[in-house]
């Protein structure tokens, strides 16, 4: 039996795919396995034994609807594939999809939930939906495999990028923070001076050294922030992907907002303080194995129009970003004391 497996993004997500890859490879040892996703995203899969990785290229080889075509036929060279499971349902995978069942290959799919998700974000239910993670087993389920996610650490490190961290100033008598502040979305970022406002309350408590992480494309705005906060360190464009993965395994915790590094940062064991806005844990992208009470966010009952977006796109209603905004550095550091971090 040969299953091919496909979650090419985002980094987030593709992270979300590893508890029950790890589970499925533990509990289904004599079963081959390929796995599509991209290049960028290997280190995810580094220490999950027995997992082919297949790269697609959706920028040159495997670009359009010929490029998907050419994708097809690349994985046919595989060998035999008996059965696809689509973690992704989006229109490439559409495509492939229809392809492998045209020469008579069964594809399960992931039900992403898309109606129970509106009726969260219209204010008609209030009810937690399934996980990401919890999703992706169904699907696993569906084509005869039930798996039951592996525990965290999900994600391990190598011996190349343990190294990249072992040169770091790395004061264990420290608190040590990662804060990754920045997302794509204005509506999932909690303001630059709160959570600067915060790190100086825990700062009046202890000694801290904050490891800045964040986007590529965001490395300037982390720079920046860094010259408004004494000992910090940006971690961005400094190390590979595995390196700041073994660099969050190594954190007392993470404080992020609703994004990929909230994601990686809890698969590799790290506990997660997650800021959130617009968007809301009931909608299954939490932190995978963190408690409910280190999500923090305003209660629905104090402002009834979040959450207002799944994913983080658009604009404020309201024009004030309340959801954000009334959440004080305050209540937060209130909250890390409750939680005994601090």
């Amino acid at each position: 039996m040969h299953l091919l497996v496909i979650r090419t993004s985002a980094m987030g997500d593709v992270a979300l795919t590893t508890p029950v890859i790890r589970g499925f490879r533990s509990q289904y040892p004599d079963v081959k396995l390929t796995v599509v996703t991209r290049s960028t995203y290997e280190q995810f899969f580094y220490s999950i034994k027995d997992c082919d990785l297949f790269f697609s290229d959706f920028k040159k080889r495997h670009s359009g609807f010929f490029g998907i075509l050419r994708l097809y036929r690349d994985l046919k060279r595989k060998g035999r594939i008996d059965r696809v499971i689509d973690l992704h349902d989006v229109l490439r995978t559409k495509i492939l999809r229809l392809f492998f069942r045209m020469t008579g290959i069964p594809c399960d799919v992931i039900d992403k939930g898309r109606k129970e998700k509106r009726e969260i974000i219209k204010g008609r239910s209030r009810i937690r939906l399934k996980h990401s993670v919890e999703r992706f087993c169904d699907v696993f389920a569906n084509a005869g495999f039930p798996v039951e996610p592996a525990d965290t650490p999900c994600i391990l490190h190598s011996a190349e990028a343990l190294s990249e961290v072992s040169g770091l100033q790395f004061n264990m008598d420290d608190l040590n923070i990662g804060v990754a502040p920045y997302t794509r979305h204005a509506i999932k970022t909690w303001p630059e001076e709160k959570i600067l406002k915060l790190l100086k309350l825990i700062s009046a408590e202890r000694n801290i050294k904050v490891w800045l992480f964040g986007g590529f494309g965001e490395k300037q705005k982390l720079e920046k922030f860094a010259t408004q906060f004494p000992d910090s360190y940006v971690v961005t464009g400094t190390m590979s992907l595995a390196g700041e993965l073994a660099l969050m395994g190594r954190l007392d915790m993470m404080i992020s907002m609703d994004s990929s590094n909230m994601h990686m940062a809890a698969l590799v064991g790290t506990r997660v303080i997650s800021i959130w806005g617009a968007t809301d844990p009931l909608s299954g992208f939490s932190a995978w194995q963190q408690p409910d009470e280190n999500a923090i966010r305003i209660p629905v009952g104090e402002l009834g129009c979040r959450p207002c977006t799944v994913f983080g796109k658009g604009t404020c209603r309201r024009k004030d970003l309340a959801c954000m905004n009334w959440l004080t550095p305050e209540k937060v550091f209130e909250r890390l004391v409750n939680l005994k971090i601090i």
